[in-house]
């Protein structure tokens, strides 16, 4: 429970950072970017591996392209379930998107899967 927390946070955290950078990508209150934090990650536990079972096709011919569809609609699927959170079109749910996805990344490099932050020790 600890590491989805953290993992929330870290979602949060990529979230403000998309409503700042991205124009078109707004979230009006700190609740509601918590929320979405944690509701980005049941989103993407629970409707996420149905969406890309069921786009498998088109990611394959596109070269896994489509993926990116598929997180801006995890993402616009967020922002619909929450009132102060809005997306103006589909390149501020794209761009947001890749914003969240490269922090997450980089948040996740960072604490490993024992949720600990980690130290590169050279040999």
């Amino acid at each position: 429970m600890t590491g989805f927390l953290l993992r929330a946070v870290i979602v949060a955290g990529g979230l403000w950072l998309a409503s700042r950078w991205v124009d078109g990508f707004l979230i009006t209150a700190t609740s509601t970017l918590l929320i979405a934090g944690v509701l980005l990650g049941v989103v993407n536990a629970i409707v996420r591996p149905i969406a890309v079972v069921l786009t498998f096709p088109i990611t394959i011919v596109t070269l896994g392209l489509f993926l990116l569809v598929v997180n801006a609609g995890m993402v616009s699927l967020v922002a619909w379930m929450l009132p102060d959170f809005t997306i103006a079109g589909f390149w501020p749910a794209v761009l947001g998107s890749l914003v969240v996805s490269v922090v997450s990344w980089l948040g996740s490099w960072f604490i490993g899967s024992s949720f600990k932050v980690q130290t590169l020790k050279r040999p």
